[in-house]
């Protein structure tokens, strides 16, 4: 469409890995092998918490909700980067590319609050342990996670309409994975301040009221395991929260990665690869970290493997 001197874009070209053309095939099995694990790895878990009773927990409440969102976090970008891989580039629609930015901005939000929840769970487990069953009820683990998905629902929306109030004109090609705010910025035509800045602050405090709570709720686990005094006993309590504090740490991590990156100005291809990290890797490794080393996850697989094959 065109208005004045400018032509308005209502479509987007998503370039992917397009300018490394000899990696396409391997890409395409690569990503493909990924996305068949992580959502064998994800809908397991979800479908071993629903059926087995043991782990009606709210720990396990909190797993399953974590499962189902790195499962929809990996299905925003996967699917579509696959046909991108599959046809060279991707066109999408002004719609589709807004609807992408919105479930990637709701899935990442509702995790970061998620994993922040979990924290405070691991604190009462440990700080107050007989006062867990009647903190950590039912209908209260509902609420946190209800108050996770409005945060997700809020930022992605404020976000999205933020991004797609602006104009894009001239040149539509994306230079990267999916729809996402730094490349989407610079194909504006815009004055671009107030998104940046209300986008900057809705982030922030995503960002750092998770955070803090993890941070907050961690200082206090330190504590009271530095109070026990048998090594064993502190060894024991704290295994408790290793696989909790491992996923917390790839999520932030990489967050924290991208945003040095970005501010940075490396190339492109590292900012793919990051934001390929935690969209596809971290998906991936959550089920095995919360499984592995979990005694209750395990028996509760052997126990289904054992009625599959009785049956």
């Amino acid at each position: 469409m065109a208005i004045g001197n400018r032509t308005i874009v209502m479509e987007f070209i998503l370039l992917g890995f397009t300018n490394h053309p000899e990696l396409k095939s391997l890409l395409l099995v690569v990503f493909l092998v990924f996305y068949l694990m992580i959502l064998l790895g994800n809908l397991s878990m979800i479908t071993l918490v629903w059926t087995n009773p043991r782990l009606h927990t709210p720990m396990y409440f909190l797993l399953r909700h974590l499962a189902f969102l790195d499962f929809g976090f990996s299905s925003s970008v996967l699917p579509q980067l696959l046909v991108t891989l599959a046809a060279g580039r991707a066109v999408l629609s002004y719609e589709r590319c807004a609807t992408q930015f919105f479930m990637f901005a709701f899935f990442g939000t509702c995790d970061c609050f998620l994993l922040a929840i979990m924290a405070y769970d691991r604190y009462v487990a440990v700080c107050q342990p007989l006062l867990y069953v009647t903190i950590m009820t039912p209908k209260t683990c509902l609420k946190f996670v209800t108050g996770a998905y409005l945060g997700g629902l809020t930022n992605a929306t404020v976000r999205t309409c933020c991004m797609f109030s602006l104009s894009f004109c001239g040149d539509n090609q994306i230079d990267f994975v999916y729809c996402d705010l730094p490349p989407l910025l610079k194909l504006s035509c815009g004055d671009t301040f107030l998104q940046e800045l209300v986008t900057g602050i809705f982030a922030h405090i995503v960002i750092l009221s998770s955070l803090i709570m993890i941070l907050v709720s961690y200082l206090f686990i330190i504590r009271a395991i530095l109070q026990i005094h048998s090594a064993g006993g502190r060894a024991k309590t704290f295994s408790t929260c290793g696989s909790h504090l491992t996923a917390v740490g790839l999520f932030f991590g990489t967050l924290i990665f991208m945003y040095v990156q970005s501010k940075s100005g490396e190339s492109l291809d590292e900012g793919k690869v990051a934001s390929l990290f935690y969209t596809v890797v971290i998906p991936m490794l959550n089920p095995l970290i919360y499984s592995l080393r979990n005694k209750e996850v395990n028996e509760a697989m052997m126990r289904t493997l054992s009625r599959l094959k009785g049956s």
